[in-house]
């Protein structure tokens, strides 16, 4: 003998959650355009007040019948209505003095700790669910003949719970590593165990066979055996990859937060979860896509997390070779005699926090008649949109920024291309040399243009590819070696 759950969800609820959605969908449509991206976060923030205050005044299925059974009700009650409350008060609290405080060359590894959560998040509920799965409506009491009655969880709700614990575990543990190499707790070079592939390929295994038994037997110790086999293989994908490869890391992360909420929303029958987490799900799948394209990575190497294990490990010494140095002087001069300039940013003007100088500096060129632009390389920074964002800081008009795709044609009649704290993305091996790590990555074609002006502290560094840039050594180069921000600053000195 058993016992059924039905459950009856009123018509309001669901219309709140499609409306939830429909402003999520929007939202992602806004921050697709730098122009409208502050109207789709307002977007996102109504759509997430409306499923959040939804969720917290049903709680619970509002009319649940037990079948053969008397009726009875789970609604929420005062004292969990001020539980909820005062998590999201603490919970928003600390997330608005984080976002006040936080710098914006700190953004990447902030977004990797927001996906640690999102995943540990998913391993909470997945095992709250497990632990008491009558409350959220997933589960049948077996009562058999002559024996103590127990809960089974219902099949499908277990193929739920089981692959919402393991991606958000994956979430949680990776993520947790993508934030230690970009906040410098840990070596951004990449780590190689030795049969990596074997170890992550045989956890896998273990982890979708784990699964399917669940099945078949909900004893706790497969619960929780997949939970630590998957947060130990969120380790060892994310272990083996380096600096260079993080704006890929950081946009499949996302991606996997987002199936990890919409595991747990089919868990807990909830409509905005599953929405919101095929969204962010499916989006971060797509820019991964991009991300690999823009590096001439393999999308399936990427999630077997052996991409960036090809890479040097960043100790290359640089070409002793002759350059050109110039002064701020000269390059001010250069760049004032110009038609056109093309100002292009890499993660060094992040570190020396020199976007606000260098929107002077265009500021001052434009004045004098000089037409000056902006050209971002897809995984220019730590993170996708990285430069974007730290010009946007800086109040850069965003018709004067353009994407590789857009841009890459018009160097051949720039006058003078300004390069600033940028190695890799600009670096002409990924077209001539075969044997470069890597060969085939799209790249800015800088060298085009009249002259190069290269902002770079010294010549001893290179970039994470851990290779130096032939280009340093070109005729039409001038090296301009010192602080990012304080060289552009002696530029607009000069250029006033």
């Amino acid at each position: 003998m058993h016992t059924d759950l039905i459950v009856a969800v009123p018509a309001w609820v669901l219309l709140a959650y499609l409306i939830s959605g429909v402003c999520f969908i929007l939202a992602l449509r806004g921050l697709s355009n730098p122009e409208s991206s502050r109207r789709g976060n307002i977007t996102g923030m109504v759509g997430m007040a409306i499923a959040v205050i939804t969720t917290v005044v049903t709680h619970a299925p509002v009319e649940t019948i037990k079948t053969g059974i008397d009726a009875y009700n789970v609604n929420i009650d005062g004292r969990t209505a001020l539980e909820i409350l005062a998590a999201i008060l603490i919970g928003g609290g600390i997330g608005l003095v984080i976002a006040r405080k936080i710098q914006m060359t700190a953004m990447p590894q902030l977004v990797a700790a927001f996906h640690s959560l999102v995943g540990m998040a998913a391993v909470l509920v997945g095992a709250a669910a497990y632990l008491n799965p009558e409350a959220f409506g997933i589960a049948v009491r077996i009562t058999p003949i002559a024996s103590p009655s127990f809960v089974s969880i219902l099949p499908v709700s277990r193929i739920e719970m089981g692959l919402g614990v393991a991606i958000g575990a994956i979430t949680f543990s990776g993520s947790v590593i993508a934030f230690l190499k970009l906040n410098g707790n840990m070596s951004g070079k990449p780590i190689l165990l030795p049969l990596r592939h074997v170890l992550n390929l045989g956890t896998l295994v273990a982890i979708l066979g784990l699964i399917a038994y669940f099945v078949q037997d909900q004893h706790p110790l497969v619960f929780f055996t997949i939970v630590g086999l998957s947060f130990a293989i969120g380790f060892l994908l994310i272990i083996p990859i380096g600096g260079a490869d993080m704006p890929v890391v950081i946009s499949m992360l996302n991606s996997y937060s987002g199936w990890a909420a919409a595991a747990m929303g089919f868990t807990l029958h909830n409509t905005a979860m599953i929405i919101t987490g095929a969204l962010v799900g499916s989006s971060g799948a797509i820019l991964s896509y991009i991300m690999c394209r823009a590096m001439n990575r393999s999308f399936i190497s990427v999630i077997a997390g052996g991409f960036g294990a090809v890479a040097s490990g960043g100790e290359a010494a640089a070409i002793d070779r002759p350059y050109k140095r110039g002064s701020a002087e000269d390059a001010a001069f250069l760049m004032a005699q110009a038609d056109q300039v093309v100002i292009v940013p890499g993660y060094g003007m992040a570190v020396a926090q020199a976007q606000h100088a260098l929107r002077e500096m265009a500021d001052l060129l434009k004045a004098k008649g000089v037409t000056v632009k902006y050209a971002i390389h897809p995984v220019a920074g730590r993170m996708p949109g990285h430069m974007n964002v730290l010009l946007a800081e800086a109040n850069v008009p965003y018709d004067e920024v353009f994407e590789l795709d857009d841009i890459n044609s018009e160097f051949a009649q720039t006058d003078v291309a300004y390069v600033i704290g940028a190695n890799d993305v600009t670096n002409p091996a990924a077209k001539n040399d075969k044997s470069s790590p890597i060969y085939g990555m799209p790249v800015l074609d800088v060298e085009k243009a009249r002259t190069c002006l290269f902002v770079k502290r010294s010549m001893g560094g290179v970039g994470y590819a851990g290779i130096d840039n032939e280009l340093f050594y070109r005729d039409n180069t001038m090296m301009l070696l010192g602080d990012a921000k304080k060289m552009t600053e002696e530029i607009v000195k000069a250029l006033g």
